[in-house]
């Protein structure tokens, strides 16, 4: 699935000019009854300007990628698998950094925006002090007035109203959407090339939260960042990215380009977050059975097996591996080999 299509064309150059490409990336981490996997042979990619949307409930490994991706995994984690960031120059290995390397690579090269803003800033900075203090980490040789003069015009670009008087404010000084909005400001003042935003309009209202959207959106086309996008809501992903990674259990269960996947998902774990997302239209929802199996406690062969309606003796025999179902589009279900989903 992650193989470049054809051998030329705007498809094929995009793909070998990766930003980001993960192969059989695997995140293990001890517990008092073993070793667990939060991220099990995860691949992905992602190109200069692309966005890639990552699905799935709660536990099911999402966050856990990100802070692989970043560097930040909790002390004792096992890294395995192969995660490189191609950004001006020779591809980089992830994986191998040290902690020197990654403070060389975070903010720098990859930043990562959180899911609530009051507890990443700090309460009792002012703004444009935590904005410059990305800049300064990363490029200290700037005098002070430049670095301030960076941090107004990455307030600026992330549609801060007024952001010289805003820089002067303290963090419970703003609302929600304008601590979202400094919060793009920090990540993206020191120029990085992939943005991580992890679940980003979650604490949002509506009408915020569709300004943020289209906020990343439009900084996406500006600056050429490629985007990884974390959220559980498909709807929110449809704003937002081409392609689409549905994660379960730690493993990617499908994939393929937004709108195909939308449109005719082929995984039932996909077609149960569409069944159980709201709607304009009048309609009951309906809830995915039970709840995402504990990670130290994988039921035999498709950990979806025991809330699958359609689960058969073979689901249990083994993991299904991604199978392509048309062009891009993939999923890890046995019946998608038939086309029975």
């Amino acid at each position: 699935m992650h193989s470049c299509p054809g051998n030329a064309g705007p498809d094929y150059d995009r793909c070998v000019r990766a930003l980001l490409e993960v192969q059989e990336l695997i995140v293990e981490l001890p517990t008092p009854a073993g070793w667990i996997r939060p991220v099990n042979e995860v691949s992905l990619r992602i190109g200069a300007g692309d966005s890639l949307g990552l699905v799935g409930e709660s536990g099911s490994g999402k966050t856990m990628l990100s802070l692989a991706l970043m560097g930040l995994l909790p002390e004792g984690a096992r890294v395995k698998g192969r995660a490189a960031l191609g950004s001006n120059g020779e591809p980089r290995e992830l994986l191998s950094l040290d902690e020197r390397g990654w403070r060389g690579v975070r903010g720098r090269k990859i930043a990562m925006i959180f899911q609530e803003p009051m507890t990443s800033l700090n309460p009792v900075m002012r703004i444009g002090a935590q904005v410059e203090e990305a800049i300064r980490a990363h490029e200290p040789a700037l005098s002070a007035k430049e670095i301030q003069s960076r941090s107004i015009e990455a307030l600026r670009r992330a549609a801060v109203p007024e952001p010289e008087a805003r820089a002067g404010q303290f963090p419970h000084q703003l609302s929600g959407g304008l601590r979202q909005r400094a919060m793009i400001a920090m990540a993206l003042a020191a120029g990085p090339r992939l943005l991580i935003a992890d679940e980003p309009t979650t604490a949002l209202d509506v009408t915020v939260q569709k300004e943020v959207l289209e906020l990343l959106a439009r900084l996406r086309g500006e600056l050429r960042v490629g985007l990884l996008f974390i959220t559980h809501d498909l709807g929110v992903v449809a704003q937002v990215a081409e392609r689409v990674a549905v994660m379960y259990a730690g493993r990617i269960v499908e994939e393929g380009p937004v709108r195909e996947v939308l449109r005719a998902p082929r995984h039932p774990y996909t077609q149960g977050l569409l069944r159980a997302s709201p709607r304009l239209e009048r309609g009951n929802l309906h809830p995915i059975p039970g709840t995402v199996p504990r990670l130290g406690a994988l039921p035999s062969g498709c950990a979806f097996g025991p809330r699958c309606e359609l689960v058969r003796p073979e689901c249990r025999e083994a993991v299904p591996a991604l199978r392509t179902v048309s062009g891009q589009h993939a999923a890890a279900c046995v019946l998608a080999r038939s086309g029975e989903v």
